[in-house]
């Protein structure tokens, strides 16, 4: 079976290390799942997501000119992060948010204003010299 660059293939995790898990393809071929391709959410140890023998569906993303195989996990499944995002936070049009971030920003500058007014003794007291 030819390996080419966007195929999504089942394979076996032959090995785990500190940057990853090297992956058995068909065919006797191994490619690499870096430590950031493993999982959308961040990943400290690949052996909390990965074991050895685990069969994983894996999307071939390189194949540089000395037959390296970069390999992902986390493209091969269809749920993108941006569908979950969909899911998780509603519709909000870009005038709600102009109008939400305009209030919040108008209420940071007042907290500012009154924070610094009461260090000075407030607008326009008088100094002594």
């Amino acid at each position: 079976m030819a390996i080419e660059v966007g195929s999504i293939i089942e394979g076996v995790v032959k090995g785990i290390t500190n940057f990853g898990a090297f992956v058995e393809l068909p065919g006797g071929q191994t490619g690499l799942v870096h430590i950031s391709e493993v999982a959308d959410a961040y990943v400290k140890d690949v052996k909390d997501y990965l074991k050895d023998q685990d069969k994983v569906k894996v999307k071939v993303i390189a194949i540089d000119e000395k037959g390296k195989i970069g390999l992902s996990i986390k493209q091969a499944n269809p749920t993108s992060r941006s569908q979950e995002r969909e899911r998780r936070e509603p519709k909000v049009s870009f005038e709600d948010r102009l109008a939400k971030f305009l209030k919040d920003s108008d209420e940071r500058q007042q907290d500012i204003r009154k924070s610094t007014d009461s260090k000075r003794g407030g607008r326009g007291g008088r100094r002594d010299f």
